[in-house]
């Protein structure tokens, strides 16, 4: 019987490896007397916490055996090639508490394949929050999959005992599920986000963390459509955050998907992480990032300098007039470096020098500012065009070399 335990764990922990919408949501609920866990400060999966801190989570699926055939899924029904298991609600609430004692995890993010219909799947999930909740009294931090066409009543119960939810959309448009995920669709998808949404919304309801997923890579849309699906998610207020995955090739039968020897679009993922931190931070709107001239973002700059680029008429930025709006658009130049230079304007016309000092990064923002209507001599203010910028940005830097442990540098 041990074993098999060992043997479901390798099982259902490796299938659940895809899923990247499990960071912690900074919830914090307040500790009970004879309850055991909190979520104080806490966070998940290897992942950062505010404080800088590492921590860990117990992530795992319930089952990966699944009525569904997701094209792009490990899990799918028609694969042939994993192993498959399944834990009772009772064991997996028995390995999460045995885990979070010995101090191996700070929490768990549930997730699993759907068995016999999404809410037999539901009530599984629910079984097991509420062994931990009740039982075991474990007040730590849950992050539960809700199942996409659920009834509103599971939904509830799962708001009740959870700390986040999510849903995963994984394609943006309804032409890619309809071929790759032909048992979802994105009001499937989205429905169980909008009970949450609207459950938290009620009276004396405490509000819920929400997230989703989006795959990059696997279908042809462009960044246009899947930061303007962000965007509308965000506006609905049915997410906290979207989770952009790099498609990941697992499956070499089906020909609606990238070979399977194609390499994930890793850069192409980071760039769009960047793009979405500029729509919930920077208020930016997704088409000033991307429009139909520029449906996807340049994987040599950052979304911010590209904007820029595209933008010149902006720039250069006079930094000693400039709103705080505006200097939040400069590339290079982040919340931090605003404030300090909104903090030190106040007493003098800041300089280049004075920028320096003040450990405001210019490695970018020198092409887009004037300090004191002084402009940078890498590139002259007549030649202050898209091209030359570019050049000046792109241009190659002295390359550095790591030194290992057994390079001497000087005698001792």
């Amino acid at each position: 019987m041990r074993k098999d335990i060992f043997e479901k764990m390798e099982i259902l922990s490796n299938s659940a490896k895809y899923d990247v919408s499990c960071s912690s949501s900074g919830v914090q609920t307040k500790y009970k007397k004879g309850e055991l866990g909190a979520t104080h400060t806490s966070g998940i999966c290897h992942t950062y916490t505010a404080d800088g801190r590492c921590v860990s989570l117990l992530k795992v699926l319930l089952t990966n055996f699944c009525i569904y055939d997701c094209a792009y899924c490990i899990n799918r029904k028609s694969n042939d090639e994993i192993p498959r298991a399944a834990f009772s609600p009772k064991q997996l609430a028995d390995i999460t508490i045995n885990f979070y004692k010995r101090n191996y995890i700070e929490g768990l993010f549930l997730s699993s394949g759907i068995i016999e219909n999404e809410d037999h799947t539901m009530v599984l999930i629910l079984r097991t929050l509420k062994i931990l909740r009740h039982e075991y009294m474990f007040n730590g931090y849950i992050h539960v999959k809700l199942i996409p066409g659920c009834s509103v009543e599971l939904v509830k119960e799962v708001v009740a005992l959870a700390n986040r939810v999510s849903s995963n959309i994984e394609l943006p448009s309804d032409k890619s599920l309809k071929l790759l995920a032909p048992n979802k669709t994105k009001a499937s998808v989205l429905q169980p986000l909008k009970y949450a949404r609207d459950i938290s919304l009620e009276k004396e309801t405490k509000p819920i963390g929400m997230s989703t997923q989006l795959i990059v890579g696997a279908t042809p849309e462009r960044d246009k459509d899947i930061l303007k699906l962000s965007s509308a998610l965000y506006g609905k207020g049915l997410l906290k955050r979207v989770y952009y995955s790099a498609y990941i090739p697992v499956n070499s039968t089906t020909k609606n998907l990238p070979a399977i020897t194609t390499k994930p679009p890793l850069l192409r993922e980071h760039r769009l992480y960047q793009a979405d931190w500029l729509l919930r931070f920077y208020d930016f709107t997704w088409d000033e990032i991307v429009d139909d001239e520029n449906p996807n973002l340049d994987e040599d700059l950052d979304p911010k300098t590209f904007w820029a680029l595209n933008n010149l008429h902006h720039f250069p930025m006079e930094v000693n007039s400039a709103s705080k709006e505006e200097l939040l658009r400069i590339p290079g130049i982040g919340a931090r470096g605003v404030y300090k230079i909104l903090k030190a304007r106040r007493f003098k016309r800041l300089s280049f020098n004075d920028l320096k000092k003040l450990n405001v990064s210019l490695k970018k923002a020198k092409f887009f500012i004037t300090c004191n209507k002084e402009f940078q001599k890498e590139i002259s203010i007549s030649n202050f065009d898209k091209l030359s910028v570019k050049n000046a940005l792109l241009a190659p830097k002295k390359k550095l070399t790591q030194p290992s442990l057994f390079d001497v540098f000087g005698e001792f």
